[in-house]
């Protein structure tokens, strides 16, 4: 393929992307005890009835055809399926089930996320993901989700961003179940590798060949001071744990983590080699590492230095690292899946030329052998976005959170146009663009 095509082939797949928590509302689990424990940055703020997804899902499903989806990416509810440990409520997997019917009836084909951030009530106190008693919880669910996908050609995701979950949740303390301690953290990420495995021991004895894999938030990083050796090196060994081991794990059954002051793990994982189908990554930005003289060591630090600006959520616009990421798991040669790409743009103005440069970068991966199969938006619908409530705004379709009106942004044409032409439109003047400014945090869940 000529590098410089600007099409897309007939059998490449553009979707949207939803999570179960952020849009059905309704849901209690360890989210909901979260936030009335106070924890988001606005205490007062709670997810509640989300958009009203649960209900309101069928014109959902209209709004993702009228931009040219032909996948939709949705999560199941744990806490939704078994409310109390080992009782599974068959009325909500009929209801699921309904769900994914209608879906697949109006041409969309269903991307299934079985775990995307969040946990039955229960979870954390029984079977936590730091005990080997997690991956048979994680079983028993599975097992009870499998009949609900038989004959839907579902793209199935295990786990959504398992790295988020543990850094937030297992080393910062910013999320459920709000632990900071490393040696915990890796046996978790050990444990939830087999927890991927035993998810699709369960799919293939239920349903025969299942397309499976993990949804990996992917950073591009760089140094944030460049002649620095040491934030080169935090650079390298972070690339590596955070873009690379869970996946490296799943090609090779050998989990190798190495994070000086962090933590460090070395598991062989049974079951674990070639247990992947795809690779599903999600890209929204690059982070700047500087090295701390002192615990935490390390500070991810989003800057605007070639004068894009930041979006609305303080990341920095940078598409040449979803070119670079993508073209880095070509090393795994497994079909690759975009499972999330989006921006925080409360005009709405900004979005059309982000994805076109995205898109771009696509394009550009293909042509130089990374077989990307599909592109999933996030999200279609604006959301409750985790740590930060109702602020931030990702959806092609702006909703009024009073009304609950689903409104087009400008984005909804141009991707309307390019799902149905297969075609690249030219570059879309950006609109206005946030003031630059430096901002360091910490990695989370804010997505």
């Amino acid at each position: 393929m000529n590098a410089h095509v600007r099409t897309f082939p007939d059998s490449f797949t553009f979707g949207v992307a939803t999570s179960a928590y952020q849009v059905e509302g309704g849901i209690e689990n360890d989210w909901a005890e979260w936030e009335r424990a106070g924890k988001l940055k606005e205490p007062h703020v709670r997810c509640g009835r989300g958009v009203d997804h649960w209900n309101r899902y069928e014109e959902d499903y209209g709004l993702a055809q009228d931009v040219g989806a032909s996948a939709f990416r949705m999560s199941l509810e744990w806490a939704r399926i078994e409310p109390e440990r080992g009782r599974i409520d068959g009325a909500v997997l009929e209801a699921y089930r309904e769900r994914l019917l209608k879906m697949k009836a109006r041409g969309l084909r269903p991307v299934v996320t079985l775990h995307h951030f969040t946990h039955p009530t229960w979870f954390h106190r029984d079977t936590p993901w730091h005990l080997p008693q997690s991956v048979e919880a994680f079983r028993a669910y599975v097992r009870a989700c499998a009949p609900i996908l038989r004959g839907l050609d579902a793209l199935v995701i295990s786990l959504n961003e398992p790295m988020v979950l543990l850094l937030g949740g297992y080393l910062q303390g910013l999320m459920p179940p709000g632990i900071c301690d490393g040696a915990k953290t890796m046996a978790a990420l050990g444990n939830m590798v087999r927890a991927h495995v035993v998810a699709r021991e369960e799919l293939q004895a239920a349903l025969g060949h299942v397309e499976i894999g993990i949804s990996q938030n992917t950073l591009a990083f760089a140094p944030d001071r460049a002649w620095n050796p040491l934030d080169r090196a935090l650079v390298r060994l972070g690339a590596q744990a955070y873009n690379h081991s869970f996946h490296e794990a799943l090609v090779s059954g050998k989990l190798r983590v190495n994070m000086p002051g962090i933590g460090s793990t070395k598991q062989d994982i049974p079951g674990a080699k070639d247990s992947c189908d795809f690779i599903g990554v999600n890209y929204y930005t690059r982070a700047h590492l500087r090295f701390l003289p002192r615990a935490p060591f390390l500070s991810f630090q989003f800057r605007d230095k070639h004068g894009r600006g930041l979006t609305d959520i303080g990341w920095e616009v940078w598409p040449e690292g979803f070119g670079q990421v993508l073209r880095e798991l070509k090393r795994y040669g497994l079909p690759v899946w975009v499972t999330e790409n989006g921006i925080d743009d409360r005009s709405g103005e900004r979005r059309p030329a982000y994805l076109r440069e995205h898109l771009e970068q696509v394009l550009t991966a293909r042509a130089e052998g990374v077989d990307v199969r599909g592109y999933l938006y996030w999200s279609l619908l604006d959301n409750f976005e985790w740590l930060e409530g109702w602020g931030p705004r990702f959806g092609l379709y702006h909703v009024d959170f009073e009304t609950l009106e689903r409104r087009p942004t400008p984005a909804c044409q141009f991707y309307r146009e390019v799902a149905t032409t297969r075609r690249l439109p030219s570059l879309v003047p950006p609109g206005p663009v946030a003031q630059p400014n430096n901002l360091i945090i910490q990695p989370s869940a804010a997505r």
